[in-house]
């Protein structure tokens, strides 16, 4: 599944626990009739993901949906969801990158030294 939208918010990596568990969550804005703020959480080495991205910027999140079963002390059984990142793609479009600029052509000089003597060991 996919989330399209606008980055609207940007979290903080979030570590957990002995074991090391780090979180971060990202905030999507939704182009539509009623635009939605979804919340999506990259987990593990999946954070690092988000480095690149801002506020703003226009992207397209692959999702899994999770969910977790809880029973509380009193025995009462809680369905949690969680929408979880696992890659990031901006929407917005590369700027073509500009090709070197080429020399002028009075910037090369034909050869001088050149005899007809000379092994010429092109194949063609």
């Amino acid at each position: 599944m996919e989330v399209q939208g606008k980055v609207k918010m940007i979290g903080d990596t979030q570590t957990f626990g002995n074991n090391g568990f780090r979180k971060r969550e990202i905030v999507v804005t939704t182009d539509e009739q009623y635009p939605q703020h979804i919340l999506v959480e990259f987990v593990q080495d999946k954070t690092d993901l988000l480095n690149s991205f801002q506020v703003g910027q226009d992207v397209k999140i692959s999702i899994n949906l999770r969910g977790r079963e809880w029973v509380n002390p009193q025995g009462e059984t809680k369905y949690f969801n969680s929408i979880q990142g696992w890659r990031i793609e901006s929407l917005q479009p590369v700027a073509p990158t500009a090709a070197p600029p080429m020399p002028p052509e009075d910037a090369f000089e034909p050869a001088t030294d050149f005899s007809e003597e000379d092994h010429d060991d092109l194949p063609f």
